[in-house]
């Protein structure tokens, strides 16, 4: 696995960690945009082990078709899921307030969570501390907010609207 590519992973289990807390805290527009990117930081560390790197999302996203799910190197579910990502990030990032429902963002999500599985049986698990959620904020208290030294755990960053 080069940096590159495990720099990318890294990127994609964060942008997982989020989707997750987003659509726990009832923000699905945010969790499917979130579940989006898990996919195509995948995508583009597929690509980059096979030294290609591109600019704009539409051509990751066929250049990821064209070189592993048509060549059967990956099940072509994956470019689906990729593509079906994209168009609810789209209506959730672009369209209408409450564009994308739980359920559209739960299914989103859980094809993301295949899509870390194949990356890691392709490319390579991550090694620590990349496998767990790399959060550490490091507010000042006099802002409210606390100085943890430790990195948070999914259930330590609730959502909550403000009140």
């Amino acid at each position: 696995m080069t940096s590159a590519q495990l720099n990318l992973l890294a990127k994609a289990r964060q942008s997982l960690s989020a989707a997750k807390l987003m659509l726990e805290g009832e923000y699905p527009d945010y969790a499917a945009s979130r579940a989006y990117y898990t996919m195509f930081y995948i995508a583009e560390a597929f690509l980059e082990g096979e030294g290609l790197s591109f600019s704009k999302h539409s051509a990751v996203i066929s250049a990821f078709g064209r070189e592993f799910a048509r060549t059967g190197r990956v099940p072509v579910k994956f470019h689906q899921y990729l593509i079906r990502a994209q168009e609810l990030r789209n209506a959730g990032d672009y369209g209408e307030l409450d564009a994308v429902t739980s359920d559209q963002a739960a299914e989103s999500i859980a094809q993301a969570e295949e899509f870390i599985e194949l990356a890691e049986n392709a490319i390579g698990t991550l090694p620590p501390p990349y496998n767990r959620i790399p959060i550490s904020p490091t507010y000042s208290t006099s802002r409210g907010y606390k100085t943890r030294k430790q990195p948070l755990q999914i259930n330590d960053y609730p959502l909550q609207p403000p009140v």
